[in-house]
């Protein structure tokens, strides 16, 4: 899937994101300005159709997704088929730090209601403590490689999700986690992996789905790893 990929990836995270933002603009399958985002792709309604096809889609009934517009048309999707999404608050920055939507009670159709800004007026907020086990993840990434490894913006929120999901008991080592991206965001070779990062199972773009091998996931918060203001967040 990644045969025309014009370069190999190295040890440094940043590095690689420039990279792949500076691919992503040259062949103009993003919007401009891309930098310091999970970038919105064309192909992103091809990319979530393509993760339909997936089993661990059609037997879930939860999904927690992440907020950006690159995994829109998944949480619409997900509405449409009549699945619970939970959905992270920006940053995190509230007490209850999750947003429930409900594909029973919309106020709007599946496609807006799935917008962040959109949920932000409308949906309530919960906690971990008052979410069920959820059935699958799907995160955004700016980089990920066939073995399931992955880099995101830089900010570390997905990580903290996960962390908070699990500490609840809510994912565990069974978990599917699935990230939809551009085969342009498909790296070769190994990509830098810290203690708290977690893999994938399966990167989904509008070509096809790459099958991860299994891994092991951290178990919760790694404390020694998180600054000082995302410890405070994750605690409070």
């Amino acid at each position: 899937m990644d045969r025309n990929h014009p370069w190999q990836a190295g040890p440094d995270k940043q590095r690689i994101r420039e990279q792949v933002w500076a691919a992503l603009e040259s062949h103009d399958v993003v919007e401009p300005g891309v930098a310091g985002h999970i970038p919105a792709f064309i192909g992103a309604e091809a990319a979530a159709a393509r993760l339909t096809e997936l089993p661990a889609w059609r037997a879930a009934s939860t999904v927690k997704a992440n907020p950006d517009r690159a995994q829109l048309p998944v949480r619409a999707m997900a509405l449409t088929a009549g699945k619970t999404v939970y959905m992270a608050v920006p940053n995190l920055a509230a007490v209850q730090p999750f947003y429930v939507l409900d594909p029973a009670i919309l106020p709007l159709p599946p496609a807006q209601a799935a917008a962040h800004q959109a949920a932000a007026t409308f949906a309530p907020t919960v906690s971990p403590s008052d979410m069920p086990p959820v059935d699958l993840v799907v995160c955004g990434s700016v980089a990920v490689n066939p073995s399931g490894a992955r880099i995101g913006k830089g900010a570390g929120y997905s990580d903290i999700e996960l962390a908070l999901l699990a500490e609840a008991g809510l994912i565990g080592p069974h978990t599917t986690i699935v990230t939809t991206v551009h085969p342009l965001q498909v790296v070769n070779g190994d990509l830098p992996e810290a203690e708290h990062d977690f893999r994938v199972d399966f990167v989904v773009t509008q070509e096809g789905i790459i099958s991860c091998p299994p891994t092991t996931r951290p178990p919760g918060f790694l404390w020694n790893n998180l600054p000082g203001d995302k410890i405070a967040r994750a605690g409070s």
